[in-house]
C-alpha cells in the first residue's frame, strides 16, 4: 500500500493512494484513528488494507495536497556516511567506520512533497541528500537484526537538505547544520514493503533535471537492519519513529566547484517503488 497523509477542502485526513485517486480512510475511521501515525501505533494497518480492497479512491490525487507522511515523529535519526564511496569523498585518508555515524533532526526542519525547501539567510551553502526512510511501526528495544525489518511500518523519502557550513561550527557538532527550519523534506507517502519486493532500493537525485546521485542500498556500509539493531541498543525505537539510512555519492558539497542549491532549483528524489519527492527552493522571506 501507498499511504498518504493529505489535506483537501481545509480539511486534513489520510488514507490509501491507489492509481491516480486517493481512498480517504480518515473520513471512514473517524475519531477512533484520526491520523496516519494513531493507525501505524494501533498494529491497525490491515484495516487499511481491507478498506484498499473493496473501496474506490474518494479524491483525485492531483485535487489533494500532500502532507508530510507522518506529521510529528516522535525521533527522526538520521545516519551519516553510509555508502561504500562516501569515506573516501571527505579524502581525510581516514578508514572506513567500525560503527554508523548518528545525528538527529526536528520535524520543523522537514517540509512535505511540493513545498518549498528554504535557503536561510545565515548561509548560501543549502545542500540536497537523497535518502530512504524508514517508518517504525512496532516498537523494540535491543532488536536482533534478524528481526529488525518486522519493527518497520514502511518506507519513504528523504531529502536531508544541509546547511554545508553550519556543520563545521562546532568540533564534533552537526546538529546546526542538519536542523534549519524547512531545509528538508519527507514524502511523497509512505510504502509498505509488500509493495517493493526483494533486491536492492535504487536512489536516483536530479537537480533541475541533472541527475546527480544514482546509487543502491547494496552498497550501503550498514544494512538497514543493523541500522535499527544499533539504533536499538541505546533508544526504544516507538512507532512513528523515522531513520534516514544515509546519502550516496554526489552531493553538491563534493563537486569542485560546490553545486550548492538556489532559488529556482527543483530538487526531485527518486525511488522506484516508493515514487519521487520533489520540491522547488526558495530564500527565507522577512
Amino acid at each position: 500500500m501507498k499511504l498518504a497523509s493529505f489535506e483537501i477542502a481545509g480539511r486534513s485526513s489520510y488514507g490509501i493512494v491507489s492509481g491516480e485517486g486517493v481512498i480517504d480512510a480518515g473520513s471512514r475511521f473517524g475519531a477512533n484513528f484520526p491520523d496516519l501515525l494513531s493507525v501505524i501505533s494501533a498494529g491497525a494497518l490491515n484495516r487499511l488494507d481491507a478498506l484498499a480492497a473493496e473501496t474506490k479512491p474518494d479524491h483525485a490525487l492531483k485535487d489533494v495536497r500532500l502532507l508530510k507522511p507522518i506529521a510529528r515523529p516522535g525521533k527522526i535519526l538520521c545516519v551519516g556516511v553510509n555508502y561504500a564511496d562516501r569515506n573516501a569523498e571527505y579524502k581525510d585518508s581516514s578508514d572506513q567506520p567500525k560503527y554508523l555515524s548518528l545525528f538527529v533532526r526536528f520535524p520543523d526542519s522537514l517540509v512535505a512533497h511540493e513545498e518549498p525547501i528554504v535557503r536561510p539567510p545565515e548561509s548560501k551553502q543549502l545542500d540536497y541528500e537523497g535518502e530512504i526512510a524508514l517508518v517504525i511501526g512496532r516498537a523494540g528495544r535491543r532488536i536482533n537484526e534478524a528481526d529488525a525489518m518486522a519493527h518497520v511500518a514502511g518506507y519513504t523519502i528523504c531529502n536531508e537538505g544541509t546547511i554545508r557550513d553550519w556543520l563545521r561550527h562546532g568540533k564534533f557538532n552537526v546538529t546546526p547544520g542538519k536542523n534549519f527550519e524547512h531545509s528538508g523534506a519527507l514524502g511523497p507517502w509512505i510504502v509498505t514493503g509488500d509493495e517493493l519486493g526483494p533486491g536492492p532500493m535504487r536512489i536516483i537525485t536530479r537537480v533541475n533535471g541533472e541527475v546527480r546521485q544514482d546509487d543502491t542500498t547494496d552498497h550501503m556500509l550498514f544494512s538497514m537492519p543493523a541500522l535499527l539493531s544499533y539504533i536499538s541498543r541505546f533508544c526504544t525505537l516507538q512507532p512513528g519513529d523515522v531513520v534516514v539510512t544515509g546519502t550516496p555519492t554526489g552531493a553538491g558539497a563534493r563537486f569542485d566547484p560546490p553545486k550548492y542549491l538556489v532559488p529556482g532549483d527543483v530538487v526531485e528524489i527518486e525511488v522506484p517503488g516508493i515514487g519521487t519527492l520533489r520540491n522547488p527552493v526558495i530564500d527565507e522571506q522577512g
